[in-house]
């Protein structure tokens, strides 16, 4: 029977090894993985760092007019073959099979040597590396590659006195990086290698020639209050360890991520799943640091999303939970420091706009603490003696002899103009007449008192000051007085609200003289802004309306909102019977006059 020539499919191998076809294309993918010159350079110190060097320099300069970069330490150098000289062969020849993994195998932890790789990182610095090590012959020897350049060449390297550990050496720089100064780089390597500085006790320090300036690298410091007594994050795959610290919210403020020391990326919330609160929050500084997460080589910049992330995300809930927790008390008494502090800002606009109103229309009982101001105030309810209205007019006569005297009648006013009193009680008013300029005008006055509604009696109704006496109903009663001076001739109106109670009346505690203080309630769908509590002496704003919401993305939006609630319910609570049109005019002028004194 002849033989079939053709092949059978099942001979064919249905499995195999993945092989690089390029090698030399591989290892040009993996030099120029890392894009950031500064982490390059901090993988170098890494490398320090493992060597266990105790100081490590970095000089930045100029040599024949071409930009360098120097790193020196006093670690053990490249380590030596069997012939005592630095083995570079091994280093050039075993991309990706790092040397420091027998470290590992004897229990050392360690980031940067864990792909083999950081060598070739100096293609995003410069272009040329040479790196010089001791033997153990006590010589030193070099090596040199270029960048793009598959060749090596290593040589030994006349020195007078061979230092022990190593010097790594880029030049020249690329023209993109030559501005990134000894500053920067302190800086980065503070918060990149804050960790391996601190456990390792390491001295690294920067010597900018360029611009003749040196630095010391040290660890990181956070701002704000360490926080203690925090859940432990544990998983199967180890512990993570966590510090972290409260401060003031800031758009800055992030907590880094970080394996074995260093950092690997420095927003926790750039990776998946992370960008939420507490972590978002801008509350947090600090270290989220665990060992066991899986990184993308080359930039380092990525982690696996395999079973060690998940069990990584699900370790922090406890913590995350408990640090919600801490940042609700901490916005609360933010909230409470701010609340009171806009108190206090809006109590003294409204002690300064009583200097600038009216003394005879302002003069409210609720606030009677700062209407004394004045040189004639009266506490209302307090009738004005003789002996009072004496030493006044005594004041008024100096006060006119030393500036000038009062024009002609222009004006008249009642004080108080508005009030709330008792039945079957007294109270007093004056009539305050004044010029064009708001002087005080005294002579040549005639006056004419009335009850125009209402049934109230009145006492010494030709005077300046008259006292009313309340029937014993509850009523509104209107007082009107007429003004005189020659011909011209001025009128001018009070409203006293005469109210009644079954039950005796309170004293009032010193909590309900003065100015209101103000809470919040929280009523989100409810038209009312806001309410007065007259028992407290308290000014209730809904902060769940629309417009206090729409007030507190600013600062100064919220304080002049809560100061207009303050104006409503003052005005509406202290000019009882007037009129929608005449309490708008009230709020209007208590608003402007509150508001210019905002701080």
């Amino acid at each position: 029977m002849p033989k079939n020539d053709t092949a059978d499919p099942t001979d064919n191998k249905s499995s195999g090894k993945l092989r690089i076809g390029d090698h030399w294309n591989a290892i040009s993918i993996i030099a120029l993985s890392q894009s950031n010159p500064l982490k390059a350079v901090a993988e170098f110190v890494e490398n320090s760092i493992d060597a266990h060097a105790q100081t490590v320099t970095i000089i930045r300069g100029r040599e024949k007019g071409q930009p360098y970069l120097r790193i020196l330490d006093d670690g053990n150098g490249v380590p030596a073959d069997e012939h005592g000289v630095p083995d570079f062969k091994y280093v050039a020849t075993h991309i990706c099979d790092s040397i420091k993994r027998e470290m590992k195998a004897h229990g050392e932890q360690g980031l940067q040597g864990e792909f083999g790789i950081g060598l070739l990182s100096f293609w995003t610095v410069g272009e040329e590396l040479s790196l010089v090590s001791t033997g153990k012959d006590g010589k030193s020897y070099e090596m040199r590659m270029s960048k793009g350049d598959p060749g090596y060449h290593v040589a030994p390297r006349r020195t007078l006195v061979a230092d022990r550990g190593t010097q790594l050496t880029i030049k020249p720089l690329l023209p993109g990086i030559r501005h990134f100064s000894g500053e920067k780089l302190q800086w980065y390597l503070a918060s990149e290698l804050r960790d391996r500085i601190r456990n390792s006790g390491v001295e690294i320090r920067i010597i900018d020639r360029t611009a003749r300036a040196e630095y010391l690298v040290e660890p990181q410091a956070f701002s704000g209050r360490q926080l203690h007594h925090l859940p432990k994050p544990t998983t199967s795959h180890g512990d993570i360890y966590v510090e972290l610290y409260l401060g003031e919210p800031n758009a800055e403020n992030h907590v880094g991520l970080y394996r074995s020391g260093t950092r690997v990326i420095e927003r926790l919330t750039d990776i998946e799943g992370m960008n939420k609160p507490p972590w978002s929050s801008g509350y947090l500084q600090g270290v989220v640091d665990a060992p066991f997460l899986h990184l993308t080589p080359g930039t380092r910049l990525g982690v696996i999303q395999d079973k060690a992330y998940v069990d990584f995300l699900e370790a922090l809930a406890p913590l995350e939970i408990a640090l919600d927790e801490i940042i609700a008390e901490q916005k609360q008494a933010e909230q409470d420091e701010v609340n009171r502090d806009t108190l206090k800002s809006i109590q003294r606009a409204f002690k300064e706009a009583m200097l600038a109103l009216p003394e005879e229309e302002y003069d409210w009982f609720e606030v009677y603490g700062v209407a004394n101001r004045g040189r004639h105030a009266q506490r209302p309810g307090t009738p004005l003696t003789d002996s009072a209205a004496q030493k006044n007019a005594n004041e008024v006569r100096e006060q006119k002899a030393f500036f000038e005297h009062a024009g002609p009648l222009n004006s008249v006013r009642v004080s108080p103009a508005s009030c709330v009193v008792p039945v079957r009680e007294q109270k007093t008013f004056r009539a305050v007449s004044r010029d064009r300029a708001g002087r005080l005008v005294e002579d040549g006055l005639r006056f004419h008192w009335e009850v125009s509604e209402g049934r109230a009696t009145l006492e010494d109704d030709d005077q300046e000051i008259v006292t009313l006496t309340t029937s014993e109903d509850p009523e509104l009663v209107r007082l009107r007085v007429t003004v005189g001076q020659e011909r011209a001739e001025y009128t001018a109106e009070a409203l006293i609200t005469v109210t009644d109670s079954l039950m005796p009346e309170k004293p009032k505690s010193n909590s309900q003289q003065g100015l209101p203080d103000y809470t919040f309630q929280k009523a989100p769908g409810e038209l009312w802004r806001s309410r007065y509590d007259t028992d407290n002496n308290l000014v209730i704003v809904n902060n769940g309306h629309r417009d206090f919401v729409y007030a507190s993305r600013q600062k100064t939006l919220k304080l002049r909102y809560v100061c207009r609630l303050f104006a409503k319910e003052l005005v509406f609570h202290n000019f009882p019977g007037y009129s929608p049109e005449q309490l708008l005019e009230r709020m209007i002028e208590l608003s402007l006059y509150t508001e210019e004194n905002l701080r």
